[in-house]
């Protein structure tokens, strides 16, 4: 027996979906009409195909993970009504806060069609459950994983979507000491509580080619090591390995041809970027074999020599132009889940496996 990914897979997909419904979150106001009174509006006039594809698409996971979460919990024969009416009551409590963005229109017709999306999605666990795909995957995992691997499991699915928004150098996640100043001096501005933020008396430099080098190298290490503290064999490790490296590689492309053009999807890759990417990959193999405690160990020493390294270096004016680009809205609006996983991965990391190590769940 283990606990299912799904559950909290399904919490991150919800936050998703609540950033993407209300933002930017500004000018909220009454406009005099009861938040339900969108139900029985008329149809819209116009309408897209990419309206409703959008709309149809975006809650087809969010209903596959609450019926698969439902089925994994015991609850089989209600797993699609479960999902199907979580997704619809989420969609109706987005729709109704709408009312209150003037930016935003509440529609019935949204609400049916992810609906639709949330049923399609639940509908494909059934399906999957009937021809014995659920227990295949049980088994799968059984065979690859420790009993309890979800927060990992959990942690490598959101890395690439957190690899999507821009950072100062591929894979280097949680830069975020330089933000967090500013947004702590703004908030203290006027108030005898600046005094108390520490002073730096060096600015920060931009890192220097060693430096992006080696935070290359910890920034491919460190899922792998995730891995190593919840994969059971050598080969299966070997293979997950792979897997990290290639899903690593194809998201930051697309990241960069999300930030500069297609054209440009592969700027990021130059001699730091290389020699990290060879480095992490023989450091990685020579690892395979170590235990699972000592793969804990290192991911820690990795995580603290990691964002110690990434916190102590400025941004580049490239990569702040970069960065407003997309927090204008350009890339519709998952950007801002994207960039909150990007700022908070390592951190969720970190308090992972020191829950790992203080529960004693890894094995010698």
């Amino acid at each position: 027996m283990h606990k299912t990914t799904a559950l909290p897979l399904a919490w991150v997909y919800a936050g998703l979906i609540v950033y993407a419904s209300l933002f930017p979150f500004a000018d909220w106001r009454d406009q005099g009409n009861l938040p339900w009174a969108f139900l029985s509006s008329p149809l819209p006039k116009y309408w897209t195909g990419f309206d409703v594809a959008i709309n149809i698409a975006g809650y087809v996971p969010m209903g596959f993970l609450l019926a698969l979460a439902a089925f994994r919990t015991g609850r089989r024969r209600s797993a699609v009504a479960l999902g199907v009416v979580v997704a619809g009551l989420l969609s109706l409590v987005m729709e109704s806060v709408q009312s209150y963005l003037p930016a935003r229109v509440a529609s019935n017709v949204d609400l049916t069609l992810n609906i639709v999306g949330a049923f399609a999605g639940a509908w494909l666990v059934w399906a999957l459950g009937a021809v014995g795909g659920l227990e295949r995957w049980s088994l799968l995992r059984a065979r690859w994983f420790v009993p309890d691997a979800r927060g990992g499991l959990v942690l490598l699915a959101l890395w690439p979507m957190a690899l999507i928004f821009p950072v100062t150098v591929p894979f280097g996640l949680g830069q975020v000491f330089e933000r967090v100043e500013e947004a702590l001096g703004d908030v203290l501005q006027d108030t005898p509580f600046l005094a108390w933020l520490p002073l730096r008396e060096i600015e920060m430099q931009p890192m220097e080619n060693a430096t992006a080098w080696l935070c290359v190298t910890l920034g491919l290490l460190i899922p792998c090591l995730l891995s190593y503290c919840i994969v059971r064999s050598v080969w299966h490790r070997a293979w997950c390995v792979l897997f990290i490296f290639v899903m690593g590689i194809a998201t930051t492309a697309l990241s960069g041809a999300l930030s500069y053009g297609p054209e440009h999807a592969w700027a990021w890759l130059g001699l730091s970027a290389k020699s990290g990417l060879v480095s992490a990959f023989v450091v990685v193999l020579a690892l395979l074999w170590v235990p699972q405690r000592v793969s804990a160990a290192l991911l820690l020493l990795a995580l603290g020599a990691w964002l110690s390294l990434l916190n102590q270096a400025s941004a580049s004016p490239y990569f702040e132009q970069t960065l407003a680009t997309w927090e204008q809205g350009r890339f519709m609006r998952f950007n801002g889940l994207a960039q909150w996983l990007g700022w908070l991965w390592p951190y969720g990391a970190l308090i992972y496996v020191l829950m790992l190590v203080g529960h004693g769940d890894t094995k010698n």
